[in-house]
């Protein structure tokens, strides 16, 4: 009779091969890179290969993924992101292109210092510092040393640059918000950044007048209180929101004679294709005596978005030459600021003066939103589609349901210089 084999214990060569750690630098790499900072550093235990990998990752993000914490103590939270951070950058062994400090608890403490020192020294790409508590964190010295940054994004910081400081001469974006900085450093920041082409300001302060010379910004969105804006040379900006958050004085004695802010603000805007002009902006550009046309058309523009006071004549006026002045605007938004209107209408021959006569405008989709049946509004309304033959829809957004039946009565009783042009009623 024959034996029955032993069965052989299998080779070496023959168990299955560790597929994690078979895997693709490159792969890995891509891997880590879609994972937070403590997810990636918790890989190390995946394999030998693995096991420092994430110390080259170029992209440092700490924000509320990168810690685990039950506690509600603030200083716990503190202490234990602070560990984080320190233990992160003191192992990192690549390059770190990027570096990102946003942790809704996170306050102003002094180990960002030794942070922003350690990373001038590695020829940073980006860096964003968003200090979510407490008082603005004044900015060290060593972060305007950094010639290699492209990106800059600054929230509840103090801007205060040494006498050496020459500006970011690679700089492409610059964020900055809830900042203080004085009038002078504004100035020099924002001149000593050739490259600029993206800029954000919100909720400023330390400086009121916005001098912008960078020519080539391409988008620029603003947010705050200021006096005065102007741009000292021609620019290729493309997008430009500007949101002015304070009422201003509307002095007309004051500024008699004065050309309206309307042509000292388009004169170096050649190319500005989407604007948006909210809260009190619009007022600011009808300060001086407002043109029926600007002396150069804003041929680029395409897309207008305004808010608009109907019962002040000076804003109705800078709003249609805006309309006038654009010969390619094709989709404007009218934004009403209802909580201005009151019970007076409109000088009764203000929409019957030559001086005022629209010509032709190529409007084809035009939303109001935010009115509530005055007879300003319906008069603003009514020049829209008697000189808008291409006209296809008017779409009509009232502040608030009551009369809304009446308004759309209203509405579509007004005589139409576009046969297909619909009139579309929605609820607020």
């Amino acid at each position: 009779m024959k034996q029955r084999e032993q069965p052989q214990a299998p080779c070496l060569t023959d168990v299955e091969p560790d597929r994690i750690s078979s895997l693709p630098g490159n792969l890995i790499d891509q891997i880590l890179s879609h994972l937070s900072i403590r997810e990636a550093v918790r890989t190390s235990v995946l394999s030998s290969k693995w096991r420092y990998k994430w110390a080259t990752l170029p992209n440092l993000v700490f924000d509320k993924e990168c810690l685990s914490v039950s506690s509600q103590d603030h200083s716990i939270i503190k202490n234990k992101l602070v560990r984080i951070v320190d233990h992160v950058l003191l192992l990192h062994t690549g390059s770190i292109s990027k570096f990102k400090l946003s942790h809704h608890d996170l306050i102003g403490v002094t180990d960002i210092d030794r942070w922003t020192l350690h990373l001038s020294r590695r020829s940073i790409k980006e860096f964003v510092l968003e200090v979510w508590k407490g008082q603005r964190y004044k900015i060290p010295s060593c972060l305007f040393s950094c010639r290699s940054l492209i990106h800059l994004e600054l929230f509840n910081c103090w801007l205060n640059p040494p006498s050496f400081f020459q500006g970011f001469r690679n700089l492409k974006s610059l964020d900055l918000q809830h900042v203080t900085l004085a009038q002078d450093v504004f100035e020099k920041l924002i001149s000593s950044c050739p490259l600029l082409e993206r800029l954000t300001l919100m909720n400023f302060d330390g400086f009121a007048y916005l001098k912008i010379d960078a020519p080539n910004l391409q988008f620029f969105d603003i947010g705050g209180k200021f006096e005065d804006i102007s741009f000292e040379s021609r620019f290729r900006l493309a997008v430009i929101s500007i949101e002015l958050y304070v009422d201003i004085e509307n002095d007309q004695s004051r500024l008699h004679g004065r050309s309206s802010n309307l042509l000292r603000f388009f004169v170096h805007l050649p190319h500005v294709r989407r604007l948006e002009v909210q809260s009190y902006f619009l007022k600011y550009l009808a300060l001086g005596i407002v043109p029926p046309k600007l002396p150069r058309p804003c041929i680029d523009l395409s897309y207008l978005s305004v808010r608009i006071n109907f019962n002040d004549l000076k804003e109705i006026s800078a709003a249609l030459c805006l309309l006038r002045s654009s010969p390619n605007l094709q989709e404007p938004e009218i934004l009403a600021r209802p909580e201005e209107m009151i019970t007076v209408g409109a000088h009764a021959n203000f929409w019957e003066d030559d001086y005022w006569s629209c010509p032709v405008m190529p409007l084809r989709f035009v939303g109001i939103d935010g009115i509530v049946g005055m007879k300003p509004e319906l008069d603003f309304i009514n020049v829209l589609l008697v000189y808008s033959p291409v006209l296809e829809r008017l779409t009509v957004k009232p502040a608030c349901v009551n009369g809304g039946l009446e308004l759309t009565k209203q509405v579509l009783r007004l005589k139409r210089a576009s046969a297909q042009a619909e009139i579309i009623y929605l609820n607020p």
